[in-house]
Protein backbone atom coordinates (compact mmCIF):
# COMPACT_ATOMS: atom_id res chain seq x y z
CA UNK A 1 0.00 0.00 0.00
CA UNK A 2 1.29 3.45 -0.88
CA UNK A 3 1.56 6.07 1.85
CA UNK A 4 0.06 9.54 1.63
CA UNK A 5 1.01 12.78 3.33
CA UNK A 6 0.79 16.58 3.27
CA UNK A 7 3.24 19.36 2.48
CA UNK A 8 5.44 20.67 5.28
CA UNK A 9 5.75 19.21 8.75
CA UNK A 10 8.69 17.93 10.76
CA UNK A 11 10.10 14.76 12.32
CA UNK A 12 10.48 15.17 16.09
CA UNK A 13 11.84 12.10 17.95
CA UNK A 14 8.96 9.65 18.33
CA UNK A 15 9.88 8.27 21.78
CA UNK A 16 6.97 5.82 21.71
CA UNK A 17 9.07 2.70 22.27
CA UNK A 18 8.54 2.62 26.05
CA UNK A 19 4.75 2.20 25.86
CA UNK A 20 3.72 1.17 22.35
CA UNK A 21 3.63 -2.53 23.22
CA UNK A 22 2.31 -2.21 26.78
CA UNK A 23 -1.31 -3.39 27.22
CA UNK A 24 -3.78 -0.93 28.69
CA UNK A 25 -4.18 -1.10 32.47
CA UNK A 26 -7.66 -0.36 33.81
CA UNK A 27 -7.96 1.34 37.21
CA UNK A 28 -11.58 1.33 38.30
CA UNK A 29 -11.12 1.85 42.03
CA UNK A 30 -10.10 5.37 43.02
CA UNK A 31 -10.89 7.08 46.32
CA UNK A 32 -11.77 10.48 44.93
CA UNK A 33 -12.33 12.29 41.65
CA UNK A 34 -12.26 15.99 40.82
CA UNK A 35 -14.49 16.36 37.77
CA UNK A 36 -14.25 19.69 35.90
CA UNK A 37 -17.74 20.90 35.04
CA UNK A 38 -16.76 22.36 31.66
CA UNK A 39 -14.55 20.05 29.59
CA UNK A 40 -15.86 20.83 26.12
CA UNK A 41 -15.50 23.53 23.51
CA UNK A 42 -18.72 25.54 23.61
CA UNK A 43 -21.19 27.10 26.01
CA UNK A 44 -20.70 26.57 29.75
CA UNK A 45 -22.85 24.19 31.79
CA UNK A 46 -23.79 24.15 35.49
CA UNK A 47 -23.82 21.54 38.26
CA UNK A 48 -27.03 19.57 38.78
CA UNK A 49 -25.92 18.26 42.18
CA UNK A 50 -25.09 19.85 45.51
CA UNK A 51 -22.70 19.06 48.33
CA UNK A 52 -23.86 16.00 50.25
CA UNK A 53 -25.67 14.34 47.34
CA UNK A 54 -25.18 10.62 46.76
CA UNK A 55 -24.34 9.90 43.12
CA UNK A 56 -23.96 6.77 41.00
CA UNK A 57 -21.33 6.05 38.39
CA UNK A 58 -22.74 7.31 35.09
CA UNK A 59 -25.24 9.73 36.69
CA UNK A 60 -25.47 13.15 35.06
CA UNK A 61 -24.03 15.79 37.41
CA UNK A 62 -23.82 18.88 35.19
CA UNK A 63 -25.63 20.10 32.09
CA UNK A 64 -27.35 23.07 30.42
CA UNK A 65 -29.59 23.78 27.48
CA UNK A 66 -28.06 24.83 24.19
CA UNK A 67 -26.65 23.19 21.09
CA UNK A 68 -23.00 23.71 22.02
CA UNK A 69 -23.27 22.00 25.39
CA UNK A 70 -22.31 18.52 26.57
CA UNK A 71 -23.26 17.02 29.95
CA UNK A 72 -20.81 15.67 32.51
CA UNK A 73 -21.35 12.49 34.50
CA UNK A 74 -20.10 11.04 37.76
CA UNK A 75 -17.24 8.67 37.03
CA UNK A 76 -17.45 6.90 40.39
CA UNK A 77 -20.21 6.15 42.89
CA UNK A 78 -19.98 8.24 46.03
CA UNK A 79 -20.80 11.46 47.83
CA UNK A 80 -20.36 14.99 46.51
CA UNK A 81 -17.91 16.54 48.97
CA UNK A 82 -17.18 19.90 47.33
CA UNK A 83 -18.10 22.04 44.35
CA UNK A 84 -15.32 24.57 43.96
CA UNK A 85 -12.71 25.98 41.54
CA UNK A 86 -9.74 23.69 40.92
CA UNK A 87 -6.67 23.86 38.67
CA UNK A 88 -7.38 22.08 35.39
CA UNK A 89 -5.29 20.85 32.48
CA UNK A 90 -5.71 24.13 30.57
CA UNK A 91 -3.64 25.78 33.34
CA UNK A 92 -6.70 27.72 34.54
CA UNK A 93 -8.98 27.24 37.51
CA UNK A 94 -12.50 26.12 36.77
CA UNK A 95 -15.49 24.84 38.69
CA UNK A 96 -15.21 21.15 39.59
CA UNK A 97 -17.33 18.56 41.41
CA UNK A 98 -15.36 16.60 44.00
CA UNK A 99 -16.76 13.11 44.65
CA UNK A 100 -15.54 10.76 47.37
CA UNK A 101 -16.03 7.06 46.61
CA UNK A 102 -18.41 5.11 48.85
CA UNK A 103 -17.32 1.67 47.64
CA UNK A 104 -20.79 0.72 46.43
CA UNK A 105 -19.95 0.67 42.73
CA UNK A 106 -23.56 1.64 41.96
CA UNK A 107 -24.16 2.54 38.30
CA UNK A 108 -26.73 4.62 36.45
CA UNK A 109 -26.12 3.94 32.75
CA UNK A 110 -28.55 4.56 29.91
CA UNK A 111 -30.39 1.59 28.37
CA UNK A 112 -28.57 0.08 25.36
CA UNK A 113 -29.62 1.46 21.98
CA UNK A 114 -29.17 -0.18 18.59
CA UNK A 115 -27.28 2.39 16.58
CA UNK A 116 -28.16 0.60 13.34
CA UNK A 117 -31.93 0.68 13.70
CA UNK A 118 -32.73 3.81 15.73
CA UNK A 119 -33.59 7.12 14.10
CA UNK A 120 -31.01 9.80 13.38
CA UNK A 121 -32.39 12.17 16.02
CA UNK A 122 -32.33 9.41 18.64
CA UNK A 123 -28.75 8.55 17.71
CA UNK A 124 -27.58 12.17 18.00
CA UNK A 125 -29.44 12.52 21.30
CA UNK A 126 -27.67 9.40 22.62
CA UNK A 127 -24.25 10.77 21.65
CA UNK A 128 -24.98 14.06 23.39
CA UNK A 129 -26.49 12.47 26.50
CA UNK A 130 -23.39 10.29 26.76
CA UNK A 131 -21.30 13.46 27.06
CA UNK A 132 -19.07 12.55 24.13
CA UNK A 133 -16.62 15.13 22.85
CA UNK A 134 -13.68 14.93 20.48
CA UNK A 135 -11.04 13.07 22.47
CA UNK A 136 -8.10 14.13 20.33
CA UNK A 137 -7.67 17.32 22.34
CA UNK A 138 -10.01 20.04 21.09
CA UNK A 139 -13.06 18.75 22.96
CA UNK A 140 -15.61 19.73 20.31
CA UNK A 141 -19.11 18.30 21.02
CA UNK A 142 -19.46 15.14 18.93
CA UNK A 143 -23.21 15.49 18.37
CA UNK A 144 -22.70 18.94 16.83
CA UNK A 145 -20.01 17.71 14.46
CA UNK A 146 -22.30 14.88 13.37
CA UNK A 147 -25.18 17.24 12.52
CA UNK A 148 -23.84 19.54 9.79
CA UNK A 149 -26.24 21.97 8.08
CA UNK A 150 -28.09 20.71 4.98
CA UNK A 151 -25.92 22.81 2.68
CA UNK A 152 -22.79 20.98 3.87
CA UNK A 153 -23.25 17.38 2.67
CA UNK A 154 -20.73 14.88 4.03
CA UNK A 155 -19.31 12.15 1.81
CA UNK A 156 -16.43 10.80 3.92
CA UNK A 157 -15.97 9.83 7.57
CA UNK A 158 -12.34 9.76 8.71
CA UNK A 159 -10.93 8.01 11.78
CA UNK A 160 -7.87 9.89 12.97
CA UNK A 161 -5.51 7.07 13.90
CA UNK A 162 -2.30 8.99 13.20
CA UNK A 163 -1.38 9.75 16.84
CA UNK A 164 1.54 11.83 15.59
CA UNK A 165 2.53 13.43 18.92
CA UNK A 166 5.74 11.97 20.42
CA UNK A 167 5.39 9.62 23.43
CA UNK A 168 1.62 9.05 23.06
CA UNK A 169 0.46 5.50 22.35
CA UNK A 170 -3.02 5.22 23.89
CA UNK A 171 -4.79 5.39 20.51
CA UNK A 172 -2.48 2.72 19.16
CA UNK A 173 -3.28 0.44 22.10
CA UNK A 174 -7.02 1.06 21.64
CA UNK A 175 -6.69 -0.04 18.01
CA UNK A 176 -4.70 -3.09 19.05
CA UNK A 177 -7.04 -4.16 21.85
CA UNK A 178 -10.46 -2.85 20.73
CA UNK A 179 -10.48 -2.66 16.93
CA UNK A 180 -14.09 -3.86 16.84
CA UNK A 181 -15.20 -0.87 18.93
CA UNK A 182 -13.45 1.52 16.57
CA UNK A 183 -15.13 -0.05 13.54
CA UNK A 184 -18.55 -0.22 15.24
CA UNK A 185 -18.33 3.45 16.23
CA UNK A 186 -17.36 4.41 12.69
CA UNK A 187 -20.22 2.41 11.19
CA UNK A 188 -22.73 4.09 13.53
CA UNK A 189 -21.43 7.54 12.63
CA UNK A 190 -21.55 6.72 8.92
CA UNK A 191 -25.18 5.66 9.31
CA UNK A 192 -26.06 8.84 11.25
CA UNK A 193 -24.51 11.00 8.54
CA UNK A 194 -25.81 8.92 5.66
CA UNK A 195 -22.26 8.45 4.38
CA UNK A 196 -21.26 5.47 2.26
CA UNK A 197 -17.50 5.61 2.74
CA UNK A 198 -15.15 5.72 5.72
CA UNK A 199 -11.37 5.58 6.01
CA UNK A 200 -8.98 5.00 8.89
CA UNK A 201 -5.88 7.18 8.51
CA UNK A 202 -2.97 5.22 10.01
CA UNK A 203 0.65 6.40 10.15
CA UNK A 204 3.04 3.84 8.71
CA UNK A 205 4.89 3.44 12.02
CA UNK A 206 1.75 1.55 13.07
CA UNK A 207 1.40 -0.48 9.88
CA UNK A 208 1.65 -3.70 11.91
CA UNK A 209 -1.97 -3.07 13.05
CA UNK A 210 -3.26 -3.06 9.48
CA UNK A 211 -4.28 -6.73 9.38
CA UNK A 212 -6.16 -6.56 12.69
CA UNK A 213 -8.06 -3.46 11.59
CA UNK A 214 -9.02 -5.00 8.26
CA UNK A 215 -10.16 -8.17 10.04
CA UNK A 216 -12.30 -6.07 12.40
CA UNK A 217 -13.83 -4.23 9.44
CA UNK A 218 -14.79 -7.54 7.87
CA UNK A 219 -16.19 -8.95 11.11
CA UNK A 220 -17.83 -5.91 12.71
CA UNK A 221 -18.32 -3.37 9.94
CA UNK A 222 -22.01 -4.13 9.34
CA UNK A 223 -21.29 -3.94 5.62
CA UNK A 224 -19.95 -0.39 5.83
CA UNK A 225 -17.36 0.55 3.21
CA UNK A 226 -14.44 1.24 5.53
CA UNK A 227 -10.82 1.09 4.39
CA UNK A 228 -7.43 1.71 5.99
CA UNK A 229 -4.98 4.13 4.40
CA UNK A 230 -1.35 4.31 5.48
CA UNK A 231 0.11 7.77 5.97
CA UNK A 232 3.70 8.91 6.15
CA UNK A 233 4.91 9.23 9.72
CA UNK A 234 5.31 12.97 10.06
CA UNK A 235 4.20 15.64 12.50
CA UNK A 236 1.44 17.02 12.51
CA UNK A 237 -0.09 14.27 10.36
CA UNK A 238 -2.87 13.93 12.95
CA UNK A 239 -3.97 17.54 12.51
CA UNK A 240 -7.51 17.50 11.14
CA UNK A 241 -6.72 19.68 8.12
CA UNK A 242 -3.47 17.85 7.34
CA UNK A 243 -5.22 14.48 7.57
CA UNK A 244 -7.93 15.57 5.16
CA UNK A 245 -5.39 16.90 2.67
CA UNK A 246 -3.34 13.72 2.85
CA UNK A 247 -6.32 11.41 2.39
CA UNK A 248 -8.41 13.36 -0.12
CA UNK A 249 -6.18 15.97 -1.71
CA UNK A 250 -8.71 18.61 -0.64
CA UNK A 251 -7.76 21.68 1.40
CA UNK A 252 -9.99 23.08 4.12
CA UNK A 253 -10.44 26.77 3.26
CA UNK A 254 -9.13 29.56 5.48
CA UNK A 255 -11.54 29.97 8.38
CA UNK A 256 -13.39 26.85 7.28
CA UNK A 257 -14.18 23.46 8.78
CA UNK A 258 -13.83 19.87 7.52
CA UNK A 259 -17.51 19.84 6.57
CA UNK A 260 -16.68 22.53 3.98
CA UNK A 261 -14.89 19.81 1.99
CA UNK A 262 -17.39 17.05 2.78
CA UNK A 263 -15.48 15.38 5.64
CA UNK A 264 -16.07 14.53 9.29
CA UNK A 265 -13.02 13.57 11.35
CA UNK A 266 -13.10 11.90 14.76
CA UNK A 267 -10.41 10.48 16.98
CA UNK A 268 -10.04 6.73 17.59
CA UNK A 269 -11.08 7.16 21.23
CA UNK A 270 -14.20 9.10 20.23
CA UNK A 271 -15.40 6.30 17.95
CA UNK A 272 -14.80 3.73 20.70
CA UNK A 273 -16.75 5.88 23.19
CA UNK A 274 -19.64 6.15 20.73
CA UNK A 275 -19.74 2.37 20.36
CA UNK A 276 -19.91 1.93 24.15
CA UNK A 277 -22.61 4.61 24.47
CA UNK A 278 -24.90 2.59 22.19
CA UNK A 279 -23.95 -0.96 23.09
CA UNK A 280 -23.60 -0.47 26.86
CA UNK A 281 -25.43 2.80 27.48
CA UNK A 282 -22.19 4.00 29.06
CA UNK A 283 -21.46 7.74 29.17
CA UNK A 284 -17.94 9.06 28.64
CA UNK A 285 -16.74 8.55 32.21
CA UNK A 286 -13.40 6.79 31.68
CA UNK A 287 -10.36 8.15 29.87
CA UNK A 288 -7.32 6.37 28.49
CA UNK A 289 -3.97 8.13 28.39
CA UNK A 290 -0.25 7.44 28.14
CA UNK A 291 2.08 8.01 31.09
CA UNK A 292 5.69 8.44 30.02
CA UNK A 293 8.74 10.66 30.02
CA UNK A 294 12.32 10.28 31.20
CA UNK A 295 11.43 10.93 34.84
CA UNK A 296 8.73 8.24 34.84
CA UNK A 297 9.99 4.89 36.11
CA UNK A 298 6.81 3.02 35.15
CA UNK A 299 5.61 4.20 31.74
CA UNK A 300 2.25 2.72 30.83
CA UNK A 301 -1.09 3.14 29.11
CA UNK A 302 -3.85 3.69 31.64
CA UNK A 303 -7.64 3.98 31.68
CA UNK A 304 -8.99 5.76 34.76
CA UNK A 305 -12.26 7.43 35.79
CA UNK A 306 -12.53 10.98 34.47
CA UNK A 307 -11.50 13.35 37.24
CA UNK A 308 -8.81 11.12 38.71
CA UNK A 309 -6.05 13.37 40.03
CA UNK A 310 -2.75 12.11 38.66
CA UNK A 311 -0.97 12.81 41.97
CA UNK A 312 -3.28 10.28 43.65
CA UNK A 313 -1.81 7.56 41.40
CA UNK A 314 1.72 8.24 42.65
CA UNK A 315 3.50 6.08 43.77
CA UNK A 316 1.08 3.12 43.82
CA UNK A 317 0.42 3.09 40.08
CA UNK A 318 2.91 5.63 38.72
CA UNK A 319 6.46 5.66 40.03
CA UNK A 320 8.55 8.75 39.45
CA UNK A 321 12.05 9.99 39.97
CA UNK A 322 10.63 13.15 41.49
CA UNK A 323 14.00 14.89 41.71
CA UNK A 324 14.45 14.38 37.97
CA UNK A 325 11.09 15.90 36.95
CA UNK A 326 11.67 19.18 35.14
CA UNK A 327 8.36 19.60 33.34
CA UNK A 328 4.89 18.02 33.53
CA UNK A 329 2.87 18.08 30.33
CA UNK A 330 -0.77 17.10 29.91
CA UNK A 331 -1.09 15.80 26.35
CA UNK A 332 1.78 15.55 23.90
CA UNK A 333 5.03 17.56 24.09
CA UNK A 334 4.35 19.54 20.91
CA UNK A 335 0.93 20.95 21.80
CA UNK A 336 0.20 19.97 25.40
CA UNK A 337 0.31 22.60 28.16
CA UNK A 338 3.03 22.53 30.78
CA UNK A 339 1.60 22.48 34.32
CA UNK A 340 3.10 23.48 37.67
CA UNK A 341 2.40 20.06 39.22
CA UNK A 342 0.74 16.72 38.62
CA UNK A 343 -2.04 17.42 41.13
CA UNK A 344 -4.42 18.00 38.23
CA UNK A 345 -7.36 15.78 37.19
CA UNK A 346 -7.57 13.70 34.04
CA UNK A 347 -10.23 15.11 31.70
CA UNK A 348 -12.18 13.69 28.77
CA UNK A 349 -9.56 15.03 26.33
CA UNK A 350 -6.41 14.07 28.27
CA UNK A 351 -4.31 11.91 25.95
CA UNK A 352 -1.13 11.77 28.01
CA UNK A 353 0.70 12.89 31.12
CA UNK A 354 4.43 13.28 30.56
CA UNK A 355 7.08 13.65 33.24
CA UNK A 356 10.05 15.08 31.38
CA UNK A 357 13.60 15.12 32.72
CA UNK A 358 16.30 17.69 32.07
CA UNK A 359 17.38 16.11 28.79
CA UNK A 360 13.82 16.31 27.43
CA UNK A 361 12.85 19.73 28.80
CA UNK A 362 15.78 21.86 27.73
CA UNK A 363 15.23 25.61 27.79
CA UNK A 364 17.11 27.73 25.27
CA UNK A 365 17.62 31.46 25.12
CA UNK A 366 15.98 33.04 22.09
CA UNK A 367 18.29 34.29 19.38
CA UNK A 368 17.57 36.70 16.54
CA UNK A 369 15.59 35.55 13.50
CA UNK A 370 18.08 34.37 10.86
CA UNK A 371 15.60 34.73 7.97
CA UNK A 372 16.40 31.11 7.10
CA UNK A 373 12.83 30.25 6.10
CA UNK A 374 12.76 26.89 7.90
CA UNK A 375 9.55 27.79 9.72
CA UNK A 376 7.83 28.67 6.44
CA UNK A 377 8.92 25.42 4.83
CA UNK A 378 7.74 23.37 7.80
CA UNK A 379 4.38 25.10 8.35
CA UNK A 380 1.68 22.67 7.28
CA UNK A 381 -0.85 25.53 7.12
CA UNK A 382 1.29 27.34 4.53
CA UNK A 383 1.69 30.39 6.73
CA UNK A 384 4.72 32.62 7.27
CA UNK A 385 5.56 32.23 10.96
CA UNK A 386 8.53 34.62 10.74
CA UNK A 387 6.30 37.40 9.40
CA UNK A 388 3.62 36.67 11.97
CA UNK A 389 6.27 36.96 14.66
CA UNK A 390 7.36 40.38 13.38
CA UNK A 391 3.77 41.67 13.26
CA UNK A 392 2.91 40.46 16.76
CA UNK A 393 6.11 41.83 18.28
CA UNK A 394 5.30 45.18 16.65
CA UNK A 395 1.79 45.07 18.13
CA UNK A 396 0.20 45.12 14.68
CA UNK A 397 -2.60 42.62 15.24
CA UNK A 398 -4.44 43.63 12.07
CA UNK A 399 -1.37 42.79 10.00
CA UNK A 400 -1.01 39.47 11.87
CA UNK A 401 -4.63 38.63 11.08
CA UNK A 402 -4.11 39.39 7.39
CA UNK A 403 -1.04 37.14 7.32
CA UNK A 404 -3.16 34.30 8.77
CA UNK A 405 -2.79 34.28 12.55
CA UNK A 406 -6.22 32.73 13.10
CA UNK A 407 -5.41 29.91 10.65
CA UNK A 408 -2.49 28.75 12.81
CA UNK A 409 -3.31 25.41 14.46
CA UNK A 410 -0.62 25.92 17.14
CA UNK A 411 1.08 22.62 16.31
CA UNK A 412 4.51 23.95 17.35
CA UNK A 413 6.32 22.74 14.23
CA UNK A 414 7.75 26.21 13.55
CA UNK A 415 9.18 26.46 17.07
CA UNK A 416 10.65 22.96 16.77
CA UNK A 417 12.57 23.69 13.56
CA UNK A 418 13.71 27.24 14.47
CA UNK A 419 17.52 27.28 14.83
CA UNK A 420 17.26 30.43 16.99
CA UNK A 421 14.82 28.74 19.38
CA UNK A 422 12.27 31.54 18.98
CA UNK A 423 9.10 30.60 20.89
CA UNK A 424 6.88 31.20 17.88
CA UNK A 425 3.84 29.15 18.82
CA UNK A 426 3.69 30.66 22.32
CA UNK A 427 3.75 34.13 20.76
CA UNK A 428 0.99 33.17 18.34
CA UNK A 429 -1.20 31.92 21.19
CA UNK A 430 -0.82 35.24 22.99
CA UNK A 431 -1.41 37.08 19.71
CA UNK A 432 -4.68 35.22 19.18
CA UNK A 433 -5.88 36.13 22.66
CA UNK A 434 -5.05 39.79 22.10
CA UNK A 435 -6.71 39.78 18.68
CA UNK A 436 -9.92 38.22 20.02
CA UNK A 437 -9.97 40.72 22.89
CA UNK A 438 -9.54 43.54 20.39
CA UNK A 439 -12.40 42.25 18.24
CA UNK A 440 -14.62 41.91 21.29
CA UNK A 441 -13.97 45.54 22.30
CA UNK A 442 -14.67 46.71 18.77
CA UNK A 443 -17.94 44.78 18.73
CA UNK A 444 -18.95 46.30 22.05
CA UNK A 445 -18.23 49.80 20.79
CA UNK A 446 -20.18 49.14 17.59
CA UNK A 447 -23.15 47.94 19.65
CA UNK A 448 -23.36 51.13 21.70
Amino acid sequence: MSTKTFRGGAHPPERKHRTEELPIEYLTQVKEVVIPVNQHFGAPIQPLVKVGDQVKRGQKIADAEGRMTVPVHASIAGVVKKIEPRLQSNNLEGLAVVIEADGSGAEDFMPPLDGFSCGKDDALARIREAGIIGMGGAGFPAHVKLAPPPNKPIDLVIANAAECEPYLTIDERMMAEKPADLVEGMAIVMRVLGVAKGVIGLEDNKAHHLDALEAAIKAAGRGADITVQLLKTKYPQGGEKMLITALTGKEVPSGGLPMDVGCVVQNVGTFCAIAEAFRLGKPLIDRGFTVSGGACKTPKNLVVPVGTVVASLVPEHIQLDEEAVRRVIYGGPMMGPSLPSWAVPVQKNTSGVLFLDASEAKVYAEGPCLRCGRCMKACSCRLSPALLNVAIKAGDLSEAEEIGLLDCIECGTCSFVCPSHIQLVQRFRVGKQLLRAKKQKEAQRAGK
